[in-house]
């Protein structure tokens, strides 16, 4: 039986979502209508699907809201293909945006929201420049991945990062390698990760560090939907990975410019150990409705 899905268009520095309001768990959707949803040529048009639903109404809230009492929205978020993904830095600070329009939420300056996520709750705050979103811990992942893209002419190692989803970051020698790569075709990864990653190529400014900040460029190939405008935890992982690559005199705050805008990342230490924030804006573009069957 088919529905009337009313939605609201939005993106973080180019990285867009359809995002629709479910707090009961009431209107799932398939991985073929969230693709479907998603194709820029007979769709909406989307990097992915946000559904606004309460932790306490979809299976994977029991542990967010075991984590966090206050984590009373969830962000369930899917692909572009309809795959589960298990966090998007961009996405979540649009879900945030969205619910605050939407007046679902309250979130004052200097307050925090909890938002419950299928990498376990994240904190998200009011920013100067949008909103910033503690990731919380990360790891290596270990290895030197091997990565081949089309028009790279050899295989580069990457370095596998792991921010509640998977990461793998490429150096390149210059701006020159970071244009040539084809990232419409999926970039090898050997030995192949098992839930596959998102893979990262990325190239420093010149010089690196400028007023205390560490500047590099990104371009990126998400899992599940492509080359896109714009990955937060992408961008996290790629200042992760270079800060390690740099060594123990690289600054802990990063600027990363991607071809979608600018977004910001710190790592700052906890008392569960060291946490790393992104920052940047977040913007609702439109609302419609679509006829779905």
């Amino acid at each position: 039986m088919g529905f009337t899905l009313q939605f609201t268009k939005g993106h973080g520095t180019g990285n867009d979502f359809v995002l629709y309001t479910d707090p009961d768990g009431n209107y799932p959707l398939t991985a073929s209508q969230i693709a479907a949803i998603c194709d820029r040529h007979f769709g909406v048009g989307a990097d992915g699907v946000i559904r606004a639903i309460r932790s306490a109404s979809i299976d994977e809230g029991a542990a967010a809201l075991a984590e966090d009492e206050s984590a009373e929205w969830f962000m369930d978020y899917h692909n572009a293909d309809g795959s589960i993904a298990e966090m998007c830095g961009n996405g979540i600070r649009v879900y945030v945006r969205y619910l605050l329009e939407q007046g679902l939420v309250e979130l004052e300056s200097g307050e925090t929201l909890a938002i419950g996520t299928r990498a376990g709750v994240r904190d998200v705050q009011r920013a100067t420049n949008g909103f910033q979103v503690d990731l919380g811990r990360w790891t290596l992942d270990g290895g030197e991945p091997l990565v081949r893209a089309k028009e790279l002419k050899v295989a580069r190692p990457g370095l596998g990062i792991n921010v509640g989803n998977p990461h793998v970051v490429v150096a390149l020698a210059d701006e020159a390698e970071l244009e040539s790569a084809d990232l419409n075709y999926i970039p090898l990864i050997e030995p192949e990760p098992l839930d596959g990653a998102n893979v990262e190529f990325v190239v420093p400014q010149d010089p690196l560090v400028k007023d205390g900040v560490a500047r590099i460029r990104m371009r990126v190939h998400e899992r599940g939907s492509g080359e896109t405008l714009s990955c937060g935890t992408g961008v996290v992982a790629a200042a992760l990975a270079t800060r390690h690559w740099a060594g123990a005199a690289a600054p802990n705050a990063w600027r990363v410019d991607v071809p979608g805008g600018t977004l910001g990342v710190r790592m700052f230490a906890t008392q569960d150990g060291e946490h790393v924030g992104l920052s940047g804006p977040a913007e609702l573009v439109y609302t419609g409705t679509l006829e779905l069957g």
